[in-house]
Order: structure tokens, then C-alpha cells, then sequence
């Protein structure tokens, strides 16, 4: 069976990759502008050292050749030894520079063509006037005309070529000009043309590794809200880079722990939430019992304490059937009875019943609902639980004086309660762990205001099973707003 192999990179290797590609792109234009330098310098040297030379050379020749021309003509009448010897020299120097053109032609045949003939006709142009000189010598008689006409005639063959040599080299030269121009031009494009690939291929290659790493982070990022928000499923899938592949598990494995920890919290909670509400119960009706005479008429001080005993016991029944309650939803095994309802009924109902706490404490109640307010499929005994815990967060936390509003109305597809006090407010960084079972304000505990901190998280619980949302929004010192909405 065939298994696929993938190679997975680190982020460290996804780096030093990434930036080895990006030099081996400036080590290629590199060595595309060196490769064009040594073109330009290989045209340029071809223009100094072979058709500057030709034409020095050329220059060479002709002076030698007009020097010869006038040392044989003042020889041919003053018939002087010394202006012979001079006569050879010029030769010699013309010899000179012939040779050095010749070897600068090596590789132009048309150029070694017209030096070829230059050389045919300067060896002509010498033996005419070696004849004369063996004549001169020998005294004989020769005709000066005929020999005359054989020297003009090798001479201007000579210039002839010389000028050739010039007019081929000065359009060697231009058409070399021409080629570094357009070599030039190709060199510029071809630089434009590689800097801007390289610049797309870098920015590429930036993005790809980039987008390779903050990917995957943002998943683990988005997986750390989901825990911070409660939701402990270990479903992180990060397989690349290999340390964020490690992280992931690691993380999974973490959601996986506190989940079961939470499970545990959860089962312990029923648990001892089953196990007191027995005997609490047992101390209230007892005590209730005792109040009503059963053992025996109760003095004014036994009437106080049983009141008290009485007292404490309702708030400890309610805690643990709230501590239940809790533990059912987040378990899943809470029932809901929904049906289509409408809220208002349970809005004043709600508010008649913490209305003897507002009196005792000179709050307040107000309570606005707009008309025609939308049907909505809920359990109305779970909402009415809800309102009775955020109401009675607003009462317990608004000072003697204070106010407490309700204002119920429809917003776009729900419909939206938003319940208002005038109490110390929750600073803005508290807003967003109040809603967590046993979370309270750290500004409410500085006022010795006290809460278990579990009628907020039910409230919750029953808006979100709801399909609701529930949030908070608070000024310190001036008050704050729970605000719940439910779908229609």
C-alpha cells in the first residue's frame, strides 16, 4: 500500500528557504548585469584596441609613404646618399605599422584583403624606385616619366586602400557604438525585466510563508477565544508547521483535560446540591414547625432566631437548586418546554413580584413595553427564572433611592429586554466574566456588596438555549444595563 509522504517545514526552515530563494533571485540579476558589463567591455576594447589602432596605424602609413614620396624626389635630383638612408626609414616605419595593422586583421578577412593589396602595391612602388636608384648609380639613362608614372600609380593604389581601411574602420566603429546602444538598451530591459520578477516572486514568496504560519496561528487564536468563552472542544487541527503542529496537540489535549475537570466540577455540584437540599429542607420545615408552635409557644428571642434559621435556609435551598439548575443546563439535561408566548404577561409578573424589595429599599420601578410585541418560542417558566435573577441582581446592587427600569421592545427578528439600575456600574474590563458561574465584579466586592455569583451565569445558560444573546453594558458611577434579546 502506497503511503504519500509530506514533507513538513518548520517555520525555521520555511524562513531560511525563503530567503535563500529570495538571494539566489539578487545572485541571478547579478550576474545578468556582470554578464552585460562584459559585453560592453568586450565591444569597448574592440573599439580602443583594434579600430582606434587600424586608424592610428593608418595614419602611420600615410606619413611614412608621403615621407618616402619627398625623400625620393629631392634624391632623384641632388642624387644625396643621406636622403636615401632617410628614404629607408620612412620605409621601415611604414613596414612597422603595416605589420601592427595586419595583426589587428587577423580575424577580418576584408580588412587583410585591402591591407594584401596595400602591401602588393607598396613592394611595386619600391622596386621602381630601386631601379632608379641602380640606374642613378650606374649612370645610365632611363626614362624619368615612365617611372614616374609607375610610382603615381602604385602611390595612389596605396592611399587609396589607406583611405579604405579608414572609411571600414570609422563604420566598424559606429556600428560597434550602434550594438553597445542597443546592447545597453537590452541590459536596462533585461534588468527591469528581472528586478520586477524578483520583487513579484520575494513579495510571493513573503506571502506564501507568511500566510503559512499566521494561518494556522489564527486558528489557535480563535481556538483560545472558544476555550475563554467556555468551549472546551479539543478540535484543533494545526498539522503544519510542525511546532504549531505540537502546539496544537498540545492544546487539544488541554481542552480535553479541562473538560473532564469540568465535567467533575459539574457532577460534583449535582451531587452536593442532591445531598443538601435534603437536609436544609428538613431545618425549614422544622424550623417553620417551631414557629407555628408544634413544640411548644416560642418566646419573642426563639421567634427571632428561628426567623433567621428560616431565612438562611430559603437562601441556601435556592442557591443549591440554582447550583442544580446549572449544572443540568451544562450538562444537557435540562428539559425545555417551548411554545409561542408572549413575554409580557411574564415581564409584569416578574416586576409584581420584586416590587416589596423595591418599596423596603425606596427603588424605583419603572417599566416600559411597546405595543404588539412579537410571539416568541420559549419555555416561559425558564425566561421567567431569568428575569427574577437579573432583576433581583439589579434590586440587590442599586443603592436606597435608586431606580430600576425595564423596557421590553422588538428589534429587527427578536425581541429585546433590557433591564437598567442605578447602582455602582461594572468597569468595562469586568464585563465580560460576569455572565461565568461564581464571577462577581471585583468594583461590586470593594462596595461589600455580596452575590454567589450564579444568578447571572443561569440567566445565561437559559437565554443562550433560548438562541438568544445576553450582554452587559455599564458606566461606573453611573449605573449599568443587562440586556437580553430572544428570536421570534
Amino acid at each position: 500500500m502506497r503511503q504519500a509522504f509530506r514533507v513538513k517545514l518548520t517555520i525555521f526552515r520555511r524562513l531560511v528557504i525563503g530567503y535563500l530563494i529570495i538571494l539566489a533571485m539578487l545572485m541571478a540579476v547579478s550576474a545578468s548585469m556582470l554578464f552585460e558589463l562584459d559585453n560592453f567591455n568586450e565591444i569597448t576594447q574592440s573599439i580602443l584596441k583594434v579600430d582606434n589602432q587600424l586608424l592610428e596605424n593608418e595614419k602611420k602609413m600615410s606619413d611614412a609613404l608621403l615621407s618616402q614620396i619627398l625623400y625620393e624626389k629631392k634624391y632623384l635630383i641632388i642624387h644625396d646618399d643621406a636622403l636615401y638612408d632617410q628614404f629607408l626609414i620612412a620605409k621601415m616605419d611604414f613596414n612597422k605599422a603595416f605589420q601592427n595593422s595586419l595583426t589587428l586583421a587577423a580575424d577580418d578577412d576584408e580588412k587583410k584583403k585591402m591591407l594584401t593589396m596595400i602591401h602588393s602595391s607598396f613592394k611595386q612602388y619600391q622596386s621602381v624606385f630601386e631601379q632608379e636608384v641602380e640606374l642613378i648609380r650606374s649612370g645610365k639613362k632611363y626614362t624619368l616619366d615612365k617611372h614616374s608614372q609607375m610610382k603615381e600609380k602604385a602611390v595612389n593604389a596605396i592611399m587609396d586602400e589607406l583611405k579604405n581601411i579608414k572609411a571600414y574602420s570609422q563604420n566598424h566603429t559606429y556600428e560597434q557604438i550602434r550594438r553597445l546602444e542597443t546592447a545597453m538598451a537590452d541590459a536596462k530591459k533585461t534588468a527591469g525585466l528581472f528586478v520586477v520578477a524578483a520583487l513579484v516572486l520575494g513579495l510571493l514568496i513573503s506571502l506564501v510563508i507568511t500566510r503559512s504560519i499566521t494561518k494556522p496561528l489564527s486558528s489557535v487564536i480563535n481556538k483560545t477565544r472558544d476555550v475563554s468563552n467556555g468551549i472546551l472542544k479539543g478540535d484543533l487541527k494545526v498539522a503544519s508547521p510542525p511546532e504549531l503542529g505540537d502546539l496544537s496537540k498540545a492544546f487539544n489535549m488541554m481542552c480535553e483535560r479541562l473538560k473532564k475537570l469540568d465535567y467533575m466540577k459539574s457532577d460534583f455540584y449535582a451531587m452536593m446540591s442532591h445531598e443538601l437540599r435534603t437536609p436544609l429542607t428538613s431545618i425549614r420545615e422544622g424550623t417553620n414547625l417551631m414557629l407555628e408552635g408544634a413544640a411548644g409557644e416560642p418566646n419573642a428571642n426563639q421567634i427571632k432566631l428561628l426567623r433567621i434559621i428560616s431565612e438562611e435556609s430559603n437562601r441556601l435551598i435556592n442557591l443549591v437548586n440554582s447550583l442544580m439548575d446549572l449544572s443540568k443546563m451544562e450538562a444537557g439535561m435540562m428539559v425545555f418546554n417551548f411554545g409561542c408566548h408572549d413575554i409580557t404577561p411574564l415581564i409584569k409578573r416578574a416586576a409584581l413580584e420584586v416590587a416589596p424589595l423595591a418599596a423596603s429599599k425606596q427603588i424605583k420601578m419603572e417599566t416600559t413595553i411597546s405595543d404588539k410585541l412579537s410571539c416568541i418560542k420559549m419555555d416561559d417558566e425558564k425566561i421567567m427564572q431569568a428575569l427574577r435573577n437579573l432583576l433581583g441582581n439589579a434590586l440587590k446592587f442599586t443603592p436606597e433611592g435608586g431606580s430600576v427600569k425595564i423596557a421590553v421592545s422588538n428589534s429587527g427578528g427578536s425581541v429585546r429586554i433590557a433591564i437598567s439600575d442605578t447602582g455602582p456600574g461594572i468597569p468595562q474590563e469586568n464585563l465580560g466574566m460576569i455572565f461565568e458561574k461564581f464571577q462577581q465584579a471585583q468594583y461590586h466586592m470593594q462596595h461589600n456588596i455580596k452575590g454567589t455569583g450564579l444568578g447571572l451565569a443561569l440567566a445565561k445558560n437559559i437565554v443562550t438555549a433560548h438562541g438568544g444573546k445576553i450582554w452587559a453594558e455599564s458606566i461606573v458611577g453611573e449605573g449599568s444595563s443587562f440586556i437580553f434579546s430572544l428570536p421570534v
